[in-house]
């Protein structure tokens, strides 16, 4: 029977993550195993039949569309979506976000009460990396504010920072805890996560009122508003079995899902659908929650020690590790934020 390749998933990939390609037929009755190229470049094969080949993405591709070659397999060439590093030199804890103009907001949090030299960098659409803004120590969470400016948390002072077009900064809101997540509601509220359990609801004049209680992080909480208007929160434990919750506009907590390993990052796309980094070792990656079924999490892309992503509003997505933000081109967009009712 003739070797074929029937598919690749996932179907987006970064460098040091796994990818499965099924078909049948492959060559594995011979004293070595194939060799696999991703993008031309020979990838580590972990695991092997004739039906399946998993593959380590090797490191020092451009990203794109990338070509997959198996030895002695004369098929269709499949592709898999690499995502190229954009950005490096980094310390992220949270999402990254973009603005309207497609510009990258990075953070260098530091270590707790570290003074760093550079706070918040700016990456241009074509991958220019500037500086922005100095001076917030351990920089944490953001979010683009209904004015359009950027909004910062502290963890470490317990302040949401709202910054200037030229990077100076000017405290919006004090006495937030542990203040990590943050998420603007469409009627101009802000949600702020105190990693201790409490998620805080501040008015536009910078007042703010416990919201929310959940089980307390040991990393930090991640927010997003949903297509629905409640809030999404992820709260990292200690635990291999943690969940993603869902908070309604009059506080009430639910699980929306559960079963992750330190859940981290999360943004919906314009389809309403909500992606979750997980950060457990051996398991870690993007996946996909579709609301209507959310017990039947979807992986998108594995591997990669990543901590959180954003959606690029010209058509692209962004994953952050820890010190590098990789991108990928796959037609994705930010969930346009819902008028009041």
């Amino acid at each position: 029977m003739p070797s074929r390749v029937t598919a690749v998933r996932p179907a987006w990939a970064i460098e040091g993550g796994r990818i499965t390609i099924e078909g049948s037929g492959f060559p594995t009755d011979r004293p070595r195993i194939p060799i696999v190229l991703v993008g031309g470049v020979q990838a580590r094969v972990v695991q092997a039949s004739t039906a399946a080949l998993g593959v380590i993405v090797p490191s020092g591709l451009d990203g794109g569309s990338v070509p997959i070659k198996i030895e002695d397999v004369s098929v269709d060439t499949p592709f898999v979506e690499v995502g190229g590093t954009f950005a490096t030199g980094l310390h992220q804890v949270d999402n990254p976000v973009f603005d309207a103009d497609g510009n990258l907001y990075v953070t260098y949090s530091g270590t707790r009460g570290q003074q760093v030299p550079v706070s918040i960098f700016r990456v241009r659409p074509n991958g220019t990396r500037e500086t922005f803004s100095s001076g917030i120590v351990n920089a944490t969470s953001m979010a683009i504010g209904p004015d359009g400016q950027l909004y910062v948390s502290s963890r470490f002072e317990g302040t949401v920072y709202r910054v200037n077009a030229d990077g100076t900064f000017e405290a919006f809101a004090r006495e937030l805890g542990i203040a990590c997540g943050l998420a603007f509601a469409d009627d101009g509220f802000l949600y702020v996560g105190d990693r201790s359990g409490t998620v805080f609801r501040v008015d536009r004049s910078g007042n703010a009122m416990p919201f929310a209680t959940l089980p307390g992080s040991v990393a930090a909480f991640h927010l997003a508003i949903g297509p629905d208007r409640a809030i999404y929160v992820t709260a990292p434990t200690l635990s291999t079995n943690d969940a993603v919750y869902r908070v309604t506009r009059d506080g009430d907590v639910s699980v929306l899902s559960a079963g992750f390993g330190r859940p981290q990052g999360l943004a919906f796309d314009s389809a309403g659908h909500l992606y979750v980094i997980d950060a457990l070792a051996g398991s870690s990656g993007l996946y996909r929650i579709r609301l209507d079924a959310p017990g039947t999490p979807e992986m998108m892309l594995s591997g990669g020690a990543l901590i959180g992503l954003a959606f690029d509003p010209h058509g692209g997505i962004a994953l952050a590790a820890s010190e590098v933000v990789y991108k990928l081109s796959v037609g994705l967009r930010p969930m346009p934020v819902a008028s009041s009712q």
